[in-house]
């Protein structure tokens, strides 16, 4: 667990799952990813449970302690789920109840919602497929990509089955990059890059620590599975041509610093 996941541990968070919008056979893996962050007081999935589409959420609601809340298909397309669950997500937090809010869906419609919660000084996390547009992902405080929480996942098309992450390639290939993944390597070079900027100290090092906390305000969405790295420190390693690492013992093993070798 991270020092952002340790100091929320305690929160309480409000689910709210756009079942219009939302896979059903993930509801476990995501509440399990919110969990990370604090504890969950309220589940609820939102749709209109008299058509097909919802049945596939029914054998998931006991199992899981989720809350249908009805909303019934008034016109054509899905806007009033949407309604429903940004009325009641503002019902909860003017009830003082939730530190945080989880917001299931890969739909646009709720990014003012997730402005509106953050000004009132709640925690937002988003969970949602690739697809979900820029300014919903831009609008929360953390954005996790539920492709990310299926198991062995493949992100981003960094990884298939069986293959080595990018930089372990590149240096298999004497330093060649397909040209398929130069825009998904640029994408995690610069990432760190001004994540690195934003930490570094006047001698060129920074904690690893702020680097992470650094590069989720870069990009809500930053996640070490889209990369296929569990580390922070295996990622900066990946690329020891352009950042070294140094472990403090003094200030306890779990102690790293980084440095862009230019630098040295």
């Amino acid at each position: 667990m991270n020092n952002m996941e340790q100091q929320l541990s305690e929160e309480r968070f409000a689910v709210l799952v756009d079942g219009d919008n939302a896979q059903a056979s993930l509801v476990v893996e995501v509440l399990k990813e919110v969990s990370k962050y604090g504890k969950i007081t309220i589940r609820r999935v939102y749709g209109d449970w008299t058509t097909r589409e919802m049945e596939s959420w029914k054998k998931y609601l006991p199992q899981n302690a989720l809350q249908p809340v009805q909303q019934f298909r008034n016109t054509t397309g899905k806007n009033a789920t949407d309604s429903a669950m940004i009325i009641d997500a503002m019902d909860i937090l003017y009830g003082g109840n939730v530190d945080g809010f989880a917001i299931v869906s890969s739909d646009s419609d709720y990014t003012r919602l997730a402005v509106r919660l953050r000004e009132n000084g709640k925690m937002v996390i988003g969970l949602g497929r690739k697809q979900t547009p820029e300014p919903f992902v831009r609008a929360c405080d953390l954005f996790v990509y539920t492709e990310n929480l299926i198991k062995q996942p493949i992100a981003r098309g960094l990884l298939k089955p069986k293959e080595k992450p990018i930089a372990e390639r590149k240096q298999d290939n004497n330093n060649k990059v397909p040209k398929e993944l130069d825009a998904d390597l640029e994408n995690e070079l610069s990432l760190i890059a001004q994540a690195y900027e934003m930490v570094a100290q006047e001698d060129g090092w920074a904690r690893l620590s702020d680097l992470g906390k650094a590069l989720h305000k870069v990009d809500p969405a930053f996640d070490l599975r889209t990369y296929g790295q569990s580390q922070l420190s295996k990622m900066i390693e990946a690329h020891a041509d352009l950042y070294e690492l140094e472990r403090e013992k003094k200030k306890g093993p779990s102690q790293i610093y980084i440095r862009r070798r230019e630098l040295k």
